[in-house]
């Protein structure tokens, strides 16, 4: 098999940014016939159709876009190529990429990734999606880790492990003005309230919060669910609902979002799980999270499982 034509895939990748070939010939100084001729031969070798038309536009395929992603990848590696060339590779901080659970909330995964910031020159790379996604990037080597609100699910066959980070039980916040309009001992003033949850896509946390209320024989009124935790406390923000975080963040949550503590919620706890491929954390900057995150949220020392 032929190794693949990078300038091929150079000129793919910016027709793609661009929408036209037109305006990537433009911007790359060549004829659009030149950019038209080397597409043809790279959809010829990958055996696939990577661009099609769509009015005046071009719009990727399924395989454009996987191809467009390999790309940025590759051009990426080139850069860093070059720069440790350069600079020399000493002087080069060490990429660490780490994929965050969308309903983790972002201070507690702030608060986590800070340990790895002092294990040397370390360049962080974040990204935030479903678990399900992560993982498969973290199977493939993609990512170094992921953070997320519950441990690998048993049904995905991946040789990854999680490790326990810790616990924190819930804390009940709202605006100052809902607040004030559902006075009364907490629980019980949540009954008839509006209402703000997660979604249960990931973690049982939404069930969980469902259940509690129903053993305290209050019944809300559940006035949105979110996937992302940071939208879900906007909306708390301006009064649209009642809603649940960690306590251990409550300093954070009430100081950035203008809300007030309602209650704490003992019975329920949320717990953080850091996944890796390394049965033992391997890499310096996950084991400094780790062990950092164990003493600060004062996890007993458990066994990894492993699915």
């Amino acid at each position: 098999m032929k190794p693949l034509n990078f300038k091929h895939l150079f000129y793919f990748q910016q027709v793609a940014q661009e929408g036209s070939v037109q305006a990537a010939a433009a911007r790359l100084n060549v004829t659009p016939q030149t950019i038209s001729g080397q597409l043809r031969l790279l959809e010829q070798q990958l055996g696939a159709e990577l661009l099609r038309k769509s009015g005046r536009q071009l719009e990727l395929t399924s395989a454009g876009r996987l191809a467009l992603h390999y790309s940025r990848d590759i051009f990426d590696l080139g850069e860093q190529l070059r720069d440790a060339l350069h600079h020399g590779e000493e002087q080069q901080p060490r990429q660490f990429r780490v994929g965050i659970v969308d309903a983790l909330p972002k201070a507690i995964a702030h608060q986590l990734l800070l340990p790895a910031l002092d294990a040397g020159p370390t360049q962080l790379i974040c990204r935030e999606q479903p678990m399900p996604d992560l993982l498969g990037e973290l199977a493939v080597g993609k990512l170094d880790l992921v953070l997320a609100d519950s441990p690998i699910p048993a049904n995905m066959k991946i040789r990854c492990f999680s490790h326990l980070l810790g616990s924190s039980r819930m804390a009940c916040f709202a605006a100052p003005s809902l607040s004030a309009q559902w006075p009364g001992e907490f629980p019980h003033c949540l009954h008839g309230a509006p209402l703000l949850l997660p979604t249960d896509t990931h973690s049982g946390l939404r069930a969980s919060l469902l259940s509690w209320l129903a053993r305290h024989q209050v019944q809300s009124r559940i006035m949105g669910e979110f996937d992302d935790s940071a939208l879900l406390k906007a909306f708390g923000s301006q009064g649209h609902g009642f809603f649940f975080a960690p306590a251990v963040i409550r300093n954070d949550v009430c100081s950035k979002y203008g809300v007030t503590l309602v209650g704490d919620v003992d019975e329920l706890q949320q717990a953080f799980y850091a996944l890796c491929a390394d049965r033992d954390g391997g890499d310096q900057s996950i084991e400094r999270i780790i062990t950092v995150a164990q003493q600060q949220l004062h996890s007993p020392h458990t066994p990894k499982t492993a699915d």
